[in-house]
């Protein structure tokens, strides 16, 4: 098995070289990586329904769409993310804890005792510390999982809560809402994230078939092209969400925005906006100028402008 410690924390990096060890080599793969924040989700998910979009902007947090399937998470560089890729003579018989097991008793060996809830978190003291999925490609599976060292809780929380009041209609993949809590503040040292990522590669290096390996300059190159053209793209994490209905009642300065929009592969194809902050004649402009706009910060503050001018960045954000 290789042993991999990704130093690149690109977001889109670190998933695209996901793919391409797995599309690519014969080889199990053990891997380490951590990214700058990003909210990550799940290959059927909403983009725009798992995350404060506000918040996440104004962050600078990214948004990147995995391959695997499950819930949303939150990476920062306190979190460190493993991976396993395996060939399998029969992938129907994989299941987790296959993969989990191994974290499971390295930890063990740091006097944490972690169980398993339903099939993909892995549970300290009651709280998620790790959630896991997989995805399968012919006889290869990959299996990946979070594990939280010491990240930001803060900004997971508050990254990973949709306002209220809005509302996303449909049929994508929906997260569940964990209690979480940090590897780091139960550990009887001080550790970093460094020496943790250290003791976890000893751990899989104890296997007399696993070895270390560094990246090629081809494998970066190759990786880097797949990031660029799938994993970073608009069309790829946000344009892939299920079709959906956005809702939402604003109030701006005493005036009144009823939102109503369909979705589908991140293009508005149906517009409702009525209210009393435009005339009718400005609404249907504006119902039929965003009709076939993306649905993204930019596109409706664009659209907003022809109408108003100067358009204030509330008023963008009550269309998310």
């Amino acid at each position: 098995m290789h042993c991999i410690h990704l130093i690149n924390r690109d977001s889109f990096f670190c998933l695209a070289a996901e793919e391409y060890f797995l599309k690519n080599f014969n080889d199990d793969i053990f891997l380490l990586w951590q990214c700058s924040d990003t909210v990550v989700i799940g290959k059927h998910q909403n983009a725009l329904g798992e995350i404060d979009y506000k918040f996440v902007t104004a962050n600078k947090i990214n948004l990147a769409r995995r391959i695997s399937g499950g819930g949303a998470v939150f990476h920062d560089p306190g979190n460190l993310n493993f991976t396993y890729i395996k060939t399998v003579p029969n992938s129907s018989e994989i299941n987790f804890d296959i993969f989990t097991q191994p974290v499971i008793n390295s930890l063990a060996r740091l006097n944490l005792t972690v169980t398993t809830s339903g099939y993909n978190n892995l549970m300290l003291e009651g709280r998620k510390i790790s959630g896991n999925a997989q995805h399968i490609y012919k006889n290869r599976v990959l299996h990946h999982g979070t594990l939280l060292f010491d990240s930001n809780l803060k900004n997971l929380g508050l990254a990973l809560k949709a306002p209220e009041k809005v509302k996303y209609i449909g049929k994508a993949v929906k997260s569940i809402r964990s209690e979480v809590i940090n590897i780091a503040d139960h550990l009887n040292n001080n550790w970093t994230v460094n020496e943790f990522i250290n003791f976890l590669i000893g751990e899989q290096l104890h296997d007399s078939n696993s070895s270390v390996y560094e990246l090629t300059r081809d494998d970066s190159q190759q990786i880097s092209t797949l990031a660029d053209e799938k994993f970073r793209t608009w069309q790829w994490n946000f344009g892939y969400s299920p079709a959906y209905d956005f809702i939402n009642i604003a109030s701006l300065e005493g005036s009144v925005l009823n939102i109503k929009l369909h979705v589908e592969r991140g293009l508005i194809t149906r517009s409702e906006v009525t209210g009393n902050i435009f005339s009718d004649k400005e609404f249907r402009f504006l119902n039929n100028l965003l009709q076939g706009k993306r649905h993204i910060f930019e596109d409706i503050k664009t659209s907003l402008a022809l109408i108003k001018g100067e358009v204030n960045d509330e008023l963008v954000f009550s269309f998310f």
